[in-house]
């Protein structure tokens, strides 16, 4: 069962049903989609997407995955998950352009990275980020991914992959 996890700022907490509308609301804004998955989709599709997280992902404990709060309001989307794509878990985070350049992506990715050490008991976690997305790529650098290799994609873009690995500093809760 996917916990609830609490930043300085932030809750990150299992998603209810009354989030849809916010949660499709986040994943139809073109300046979010455009660096998930395989871009914008339907609002048809993005509801689909939020059925599967109860009826599949919740159901069956496949992996965590969160609604992002601040001050009771859903401001962002994240999730870790195993994937065949980097051979391990990669975390997946969102948030909603009112939330951007305050220092919340940090506290979501590190929150994220701590559960997967601390929790899942990962050596190490990983993130694919499209080359062109300048800021998730500066905010994973700044909290100690490394860049692994690129893949080119379909359309002939490129995704990094990063990862972090768990150091002794990750390891005691004091040094956080």
């Amino acid at each position: 069962m996917t916990p609830t996890l609490r930043t300085e700022r932030l809750l990150l907490e299992p998603y209810i049903p009354e989030d849809e509308e916010d949660f499709v609301a986040l994943f139809q804004d073109t300046r979010v989609s455009q660096w998930m998955g395989d871009g914008p989709a339907s609002e048809a599709a993005d509801r689909a997407l939020f059925g599967r997280i109860f009826t599949k992902v919740y159901a069956q404990e496949l992996f965590d995955v969160w609604a992002v709060r601040r001050e009771g309001l859903l401001v962002g989307h994240a999730e870790i998950k195993p994937t065949d794509v980097v051979g391990g878990h990669e975390i997946i985070y969102a948030l909603a352009p009112v939330a951007w350049g305050s220092g919340l992506g940090t506290e979501v990715a590190e929150a994220i990275v701590a559960h997967g050490f601390d929790t899942l008991g990962l050596t190490e976690v990983y993130a694919t980020v499209a080359a062109l997305n300048k800021a998730s790529l500066t905010l994973l650098d700044g909290i100690g991914f490394e860049h692994v290799r690129d893949l080119t994609e379909d359309d002939g873009s490129t995704t990094r992959v990063l990862a972090r690995h768990l150091t002794a500093r990750d390891k005691s809760p004091l040094a956080r």
